[in-house]
């Protein structure tokens, strides 16, 4: 009866919480469309009901999918491709100060310059097909490799002791003790990497200028003062950025669930 009473409890928790998230949306859409009103400039700004409108002109056509998909396709190599190397070298560092020590500065200036310097550069070597998977790596490699050796640094040096009185090493030390331990800085690192890198890529393409890509589709809107494709295309890529950072929240909390459980 009282496990009953916690759930529904929850969901009323979750409802209301939902509700209010609705209602501030809602606010924030009527505050946009009083403001496109006051202006009366579609050059400058137009509404959320004429954006929608475009939206879904724009959906409608073979085009916009095919950028959604090149777009994703080509940050989401950069991505996993920087959530592989970062765990690689955080694990590598963990062990050898001398990796430590040589990747600080790499990663400290991978933090600190600015997204436009690192495509201009990275122009100069790679083809502007590639720049956007280039770039998503260099935007979530200094955070999925900080957070993942921050994870390891903060290890229980308890569970580390028994293991030691066990003897248990190698993978079966890795397994029964780094993954539990170090799982919540990964999952905290991939989750804001990945928006980081999504956007990223977005700017790239928009300076790199790839066929076929929302990059272009952006700024082509600007070239010709289309607005209602400039907006149209950002909430494009609003919505993917919501439903990817839902997805992987949701995937690694099921993967938690599921090392948690384990036997």
């Amino acid at each position: 009866m009282a496990a009953s009473r916690d759930r529904g409890a929850e969901k009323d928790g979750r409802l209301r919480t939902w509700a209010v998230r609705l209602i501030c949306v809602l606010f924030w859409l009527v505050v946009w469309e009083l403001a496109a009103r006051a202006i009366d400039a579609r050059i400058i700004l137009v509404g959320p009901l004429e954006v929608l409108a475009r939206l879904y002109e724009l959906a409608a056509t073979g085009d916009f999918w095919a950028s959604i998909a090149l777009s994703l396709g080509r940050v989401a190599i950069g991505y996993v491709a920087a959530v592989i190397l970062g765990v690689v070298l955080a694990a590598l560092a963990s062990r050898l100060s001398l990796v430590r020590e040589l990747l600080a500065p790499l990663m400290g200036a991978l933090k600190a310059t600015p997204v436009a310097s690192f495509v201009i550069l990275v122009l100069l070597w790679v083809s502007s097909r590639h720049l956007s998977i280039v770039i998503a790596l260099i935007m979530a490699l200094p955070i999925v490799y900080t957070n993942v050796l921050e994870g390891i640094r903060q290890t229980d040096a308890g569970l580390l002791e028994m293991c030691d009185v066990f003897d248990v090493r190698g993978w079966d030390r890795v397994r029964l003790v780094y993954a539990s331990e170090v799982l919540p800085y990964f999952r905290a690192a991939v989750t804001l990497a990945l928006g980081l890198s999504w956007k990223a890529g977005i700017a790239a393409e928009v300076i790199g200028l790839p066929d076929l890509t929302i990059g272009e589709h952006l700024y082509d809107a600007k070239v010709y003062l289309d607005t209602p494709d400039l907006f149209a295309w950002t909430l494009a890529v609003i919505v993917v950025s919501v439903a990817l950072e839902a997805l992987v929240t949701r995937v690694m909390g099921w993967a938690m669930g599921r090392w948690e459980a384990r036997p």
